[in-house]
């Protein structure tokens, strides 16, 4: 009798043994499926073989909650480009109006004006600049976001091209009397990237500069391991406080109250444009410094 009960129980012990790695079995399927379906912009649904109801009845589920994403990722996708579309055409539309009264205020230059009316001139071309400079950074932005295509890198030099952008624009640095503190290597440092965007990046940046530094900006470029390392920063005013997570944010402005004819975008698009050059760039505080790190996958000679 006890022979009996135990290969009874013996049996049990097998047949659970084995239904339980059967139901495993089913869960790292439902996992691999819930993987390649993620992988796929939720664009499937789970296919397994299950032979538990209660893991099927999961795995349904799971599959009814896929099918609510991908009709929330349509309609979130649809708004996005709803918006970016209105940015573009409300800035598309107000440049033309714009050209225009920045040509009236012009000729009005010529005008014979009392010295009063100068100072209104002055004053309305000041705000009509500022305007203008709003517009453009949403245009741009609007256009590099709807803007999917590949972009087309090629073999740049990093330290000739810092080089001559730092040249070029010599006198604007001079007009704010700031001092460039330049570490270049000896050798040159190559990387994939685009020239035309890494001009847009940089003016980005030393826009940023002459707004916020005071005497002096620091320029690196070092290569670490098989990546090259581009920094650039200035010292910052301690009174205006620096919220480096959230820097690179749309209409980030350190200085709420500052009104420079700029929509806040010029980071954000400096680091949409490294991004789109396979790069990578953050931000940093260090004693009373802030610090841009612009990284490069470094190409051989």
């Amino acid at each position: 009798m006890k022979i009996i009960i135990i290969i009874v129980l013996a049996a049990i012990i097998i047949f659970l043994l084995i239904w339980i790695i059967m139901i495993k079995k089913n869960i790292k399927q439902v996992r691999e499926e819930l993987t390649k379906t993620k992988d796929e912009n939720y664009d499937r649904q789970l296919k397994v073989s299950l032979m538990d109801k209660d893991v099927e009845s999961l795995a349904s589920e799971i599959n009814n909650n896929l099918e609510y994403q991908k009709a929330l990722k349509k309609e979130t996708d649809l708004s996005r480009r709803q918006l970016e579309q209105s940015i573009s055409d409300i800035a598309h539309d107000l440049r033309t109006p714009l050209t225009v009264v920045k040509g009236n205020l012009q000729m009005l230059e010529k005008e014979d004006l009392s010295d009063k009316g100068r100072e209104y001139l002055a004053i309305s071309a000041k705000k009509a600049d500022a305007l203008k400079g709003m517009v453009d950074e949403f245009f741009e932005l609007s256009v590099l976001e709807s803007d999917n295509k590949l972009v087309e890198l090629c073999k740049l030099d990093a330290v000739g091209f810092l080089s001559e952008f730092i040249i070029e624009n010599e006198t604007l640095i001079r007009q704010n009397d700031l001092t460039p503190e330049i570490t270049f290597p000896e050798k040159s440092i190559y990387i994939q990237a685009n020239k035309d965007m890494m001009n847009r990046v940089f003016n980005n940046l030393i826009g940023n500069i002459v707004k916020y530094a005071e005497d002096s900006f620091e320029l690196s470029v070092s290569s670490i391991g098989n990546n090259c390392h581009i920094r650039i920063g200035n010292s910052i005013d301690t009174k205006t406080p620096i919220d480096v997570d959230h820097i690179f944010d749309r209409t980030y402005r350190a200085d709420k109250a500052r009104s420079d004819g700029s929509a806040g975008l010029g980071l954000y698009i400096a680091k949409l444009l490294v991004e789109k050059q396979k790069g990578s760039m953050s931000a940093v505080l260090e004693d009373g410094k802030l610090y841009f790190d612009i990284v490069f996958d470094m190409e051989a000679h």
